[in-house]
């Protein structure tokens, strides 16, 4: 397989941490429901991020933004972070031993409770949760099969989760608990369609595997013949695929992160993740939970990894990458690049924060002001 992040396909991605820049302050109200149809919000005052001192060079590329003052960043050299004022501090709260793991996803439910997943093949690919904050740390899962390589995470709520790996044996393999990530158990694989030839999930920014309300869940797709989103509406035990608009075809393309404000409405992102490859129609949404994807009319202009609906809105999201921020405010249809700052992936709070993290430690806060 070739697709990035992989060990065996060379490419590592990860977090960032340490940020200093312009706050951003965002007016949006919420118009009609229909995405395909919305009509575009009053533009922001200012966008800009808010870069926070984490005092690491990591790359985070697992981000959990629980709220304007809680955020958890997970990245290479096995580094986690947690902040509990909003950035002002960071602290190192990485396992201990932790070193040689690269931990590309968080999910974090409080200040206290967080599990993170590390990724690779084999033995490399484990989950771990705290629920001190950090002081300790458990291991409920390490993966035996050298066949399988975890890339993504999702909970529904504080107890029910899924994780996600390559596929194996030509479908792709999920994880599942029911105790807040103490205990893990494959699912069956009877409901999961065929894997295409070259097909992977990319452990790029923690969103290709994405959860809303209590059983839906989407999982994105590359390095394939064609982009495709799987959706189930059962907690993971069936799945359908669809293709998106958005091209595959190499091991470096296609869709690599997802976000969906309610069951039917959502955003994919994606592209080519090679530097100065280009990426056209690097993004596509859809309005019936994933059945039909339709190509944004004016997408980034570059690959994008990250993507996160504004709080307060129905219409408006950021897409993060290496090479930018870009805005939407009329549902993914159009997007415009609004700060030129490298970013891995994004999360927004419900009560009116956004987050970003990516290279060379870099974590940035944003307050989105109704």
């Amino acid at each position: 397989m070739t697709s990035m992040g992989k060990t065996r396909r060379t490419t590592v991605v990860a977090l960032a941490a340490g940020l200093a820049g312009a706050a951003l302050a965002m007016a949006l109200t919420a118009p009609t429901p229909a995405l395909a149809r919305t009509a575009p919000e009053k533009e922001p005052a200012g966008i800009g991020w808010q870069l926070t001192p984490t005092g690491t060079d990591a790359r985070f590329r697992g981000l959990a933004a629980v709220s304007r003052s809680v955020a958890w960043a997970a990245g290479s050299k096995g580094t986690v972070l947690l902040t509990t004022d909003g950035g002002a501090a960071w602290r190192n709260v990485s396992p201990p031993g932790a070193g040689e793991l690269e931990f590309r996803d968080v999910e974090a439910f409080d200040a206290r409770r967080a599990v993170v997943l590390a990724i690779g093949e084999g033995e490399a690919s484990r989950v771990l949760r705290t629920e001190d904050g950090g002081a300790t740390w458990t291991e409920s899962f390490r993966n035996t099969d050298p066949r399988a390589f975890y890339d993504c995470m999702t909970f529904f709520d504080h107890r029910h989760g899924l994780a996600m790996s390559d596929p194996v044996d030509g479908r792709y393999r999920i994880l599942s608990t029911r105790d807040g990530g103490r205990s893990w158990q494959v699912l069956p694989s009877d409901g999961m369609p065929a894997a295409l030839p070259g097909e992977a999930g990319f452990a790029a920014s923690g969103q290709c595997l994405v959860s809303s309300g209590p059983k839906d869940v989407w999982l994105a797709t590359g390095g394939g013949a064609t982009g495709r989103v799987l959706h189930s509406g059962d907690r993971g035990l069936t799945w359908r695929a669809t293709e998106t608009t958005i091209p595959a075809g190499e091991g470096a393309k296609g869709v690599f992160g997802l976000a969906f404000r309610d069951r039917r409405h959502g955003i994919a992102v994606g592209g080519d993740y090679r530097k100065d490859q280009p990426s056209p129609r690097a993004a596509a949404v859809t309005d019936d939970a994933g059945r039909g994807w339709t190509a944004s009319a004016t997408p980034p202009p570059a690959y994008r990894s990250g993507v996160a609906w504004l709080p307060h809105s129905r219409s408006a999201a950021l897409a993060v990458g290496p090479t930018g921020t870009d805005l939407t405010t009329d549902g993914g249809r159009t997007w415009r690049t609004v700060d030129p700052g490298s970013y891995d992936t994004v999360d927004c709070t419900r009560d009116g924060a956004c987050w970003a993290s990516g290279e060379k430690g870099r974590v940035a806060r944003a307050e989105i002001e109704r």
